[in-house]
């Protein structure tokens, strides 16, 4: 067995406690590195390497947390510790999202060490959260679960989450085949600002608010499609841009599809997001993934979060490229 010893300064009995993280992150770095391990990307070794750095400032965390994303989320939650060792963790934040993620709190970072498994310890875990979340107003709590954890997801159920969607990332490495243009393609533009309506109208078809909207923390809300000025302000700054593509109707005040385009300087890669008419998938997926294929795939990576119920999709993913990366199930749990 790894030994994840506490620090001897934190004194705690055996049992639940709240996340200390002047003597916890060390340990916490150990315990998420042998839990998730198998599903680890390079983000999460990232974070882990953070919370090792952060660990060793102690005093100093005080202030950090206030201004570092990641301490802050490690800040909420429990400990459980045992024989003298921290085996299991869940981290609780809440969404600060709007619209309906408005009061929801994020559950993330569920993990018990191998050794101590199936004594009901993320049981226990889980439901000191969802108590606390109730206590401090939350309205829902949301999670992620990979596809193929079974037992995390009948936990899940028994304490009362409900499924919203499963979701696969594929991801496009830089630099494959260029496609050629397709010989009968519809007609491709860019959005007006004024359209912005239409296109929300068209996604609320395709991502209702019901099944969690467009993906993790992305709510169906109205300044997605409207960016507020601030944001704009802040995608300038920062270099970030976002490139709308859509296909009008027969009817301009109608929109059939639309894919976003978001890069970031120097970030090596641009995310997608595709929202296609039921009618039409399967014709116009491929038409818009063609042209930011040939647009953007020689020099970035390609990545896209796609709703594992759109089958039709994959084999055109696939045919340009693309590869299944990871598939999660969000679910929420709904105070009552």
């Amino acid at each position: 067995m790894t030994d994840i010893p506490i620090s001897d300064d934190s004194a705690a009995l055996d049992g639940l406690r709240p996340v200390n993280l002047r003597t916890d992150l060390g340990p916490l770095a150990d315990l998420l590195e042998i839990a998730f391990e198998s599903s680890m990307d390079g983000g999460g070794r990232s974070a882990i390497r953070e919370m090792r750095s952060l660990s060793r400032l102690s005093v100093g965390l005080n202030v950090l947390q206030n201004i570092s994303e990641l301490a802050q989320g490690m800040s909420l939650g429990y400990v459980w510790v045992q024989d003298a060792r921290l085996i299991g963790n869940v981290s609780v934040y809440p969404a600060n999202a709007p619209g309906d993620l408005a009061k929801a709190w994020i559950i993330a970072n569920v993990a018990v060490h191998p050794d101590y498994r199936r004594q009901g310890i993320a049981l226990r875990l889980m439901q000191a959260s969802l108590e606390m979340i109730r206590q401090q107003g939350g309205t829902k709590a949301i999670l992620q679960v990979d596809g193929d954890n079974d037992g995390a997801q009948r936990l899940y159920r028994r304490l009362g989450f409900v499924e919203e969607r499963t979701w696969i990332t594929w991801r496009r490495s830089p630099g494959a085949t260029r496609p050629s243009p397709l010989p009968a393609a519809p007609y491709i533009t860019r959005r007006r600002g004024d359209e912005w309506r239409v296109e929300y109208q068209l996604a609320e078809q395709v991502y209702p608010v019901e099944r969690g909207g467009l993906g993790w923390l992305r709510p169906l809300h109205t300044s997605l499609f409207r960016r507020p000025l601030g944001r704009l302000v802040a995608d300038w700054l920062n270099l970030r841009g976002i490139e709308r593509l859509i296909i009008r109707a027969e009817d301009p005040s109608h929109l059939l599809a639309a894919l976003w385009v978001e890069t970031g300087f120097m970030s090596g890669s641009a995310q997608l997001t595709l929202i296609v008419h039921p009618d039409y998938e399967g014709v116009y997926d491929e038409a818009l993934l063609n042209t930011a294929v040939r647009r953007f795939g020689a020099s970035l990576a390609l990545t896209l979060e796609y709703p594992a119920d759109r089958t039709t999709s994959r084999g055109i993913l696939r045919r340009y490229g693309f590869s299944p990366r990871r598939e999660v199930v969000h679910m929420r749990w709904d105070v009552v």
